[in-house]
């Protein structure tokens, strides 16, 4: 296995408690604000009207809280996460903003998610699919959890198609992110090496949506952000 490609839970899990610190300034950062508009799509592409809402691998839960803010606290929503530095730091932003008394966290594994079948209106992920050891098996499980007639949405990094602006793009994504990200974490994980080689591998595009229809999903859609550089991939569960 490539070393830099190692998706075995207990790398994952290390690599992104290591680089939690600074998790929220490097996104923020490295994507010049832009992810943050990002997440604002998403929620306005997939509204929820009575919830609950599942955010998984939500990270240290950015977009669990912009559905918050989308809803005005009236939706309850959970976010999902394995590493506990992340979400150690999701809690903390969720009580500066006062929104902890309808957005809650649970440590779980995107595999093998620990709530009933047909429970969510909302299921969504955002930047973390491809880090799951089995991708197929975290949208299963994302399928599992929505209840008949909800949705799934998948935001994830892809590849922009134009040939000037991949070409920019790759390099961005193959020299300078992973100095600046480096520079920044000290990750001893390499994690800002393994997220352009993990984006690069990842499928994207109509590869992406069809092992979202084989999950179960149908009506799945999906829709380029920027110029390409994310995606975002929404599919309805069969009511």
């Amino acid at each position: 296995m490539n070393d830099l490609l190692d998706r075995r839970e207990a790398r994952i899990r290390r690599m992104f408690d290591g680089i939690a610190p600074k998790y929220d300034l490097l996104n923020h950062l490295l994507s010049l604000n832009i992810d943050k508009v990002w997440r604002k799509r998403v929620v306005k592409t997939v509204p929820a009207t009575n919830g609950p809402v599942l955010d998984m691998c939500t990270g240290t839960g950015d977009l669990a809280l912009e559905y918050f803010r989308a809803t005005g606290g009236k939706v309850p929503i959970i976010g999902a996460d394995f590493a506990g530095q992340m979400l150690e730091l999701a809690v903390k932003k969720t009580v500066k903003k006062q929104a902890d008394r309808v957005v809650h966290y649970v440590q779980a594994d995107a595999q093998h998610l620990p709530f009933p079948d047909d429970l969510f209106e909302v299921v969504t992920v955002a930047f973390g699919l491809r880090n799951v050891t089995d991708p197929l098996r975290g949208l299963a499980e994302m399928t599992r959890v929505c209840r008949p007639g909800g949705k799934v949405a998948v935001l994830e990094f892809s590849r922009p198609r134009h040939w000037f602006l991949g070409r920019m793009y790759r390099g961005y994504f193959r020299y300078l992110l992973p100095r600046v990200g480096q520079m920044f974490s000290k990750s001893d994980e390499n994690a800002y090496t393994y997220l352009p080689e993990s984006v690069m591998k990842f499928p994207d595009g109509e590869e992406l949506a069809d092992h979202m229809r084989k999950t179960g999903l149908i009506e799945v859609t999906y829709t380029p952000f920027t110029f390409g550089v994310a995606t975002l991939y929404v599919g309805q569960k069969k009511s």
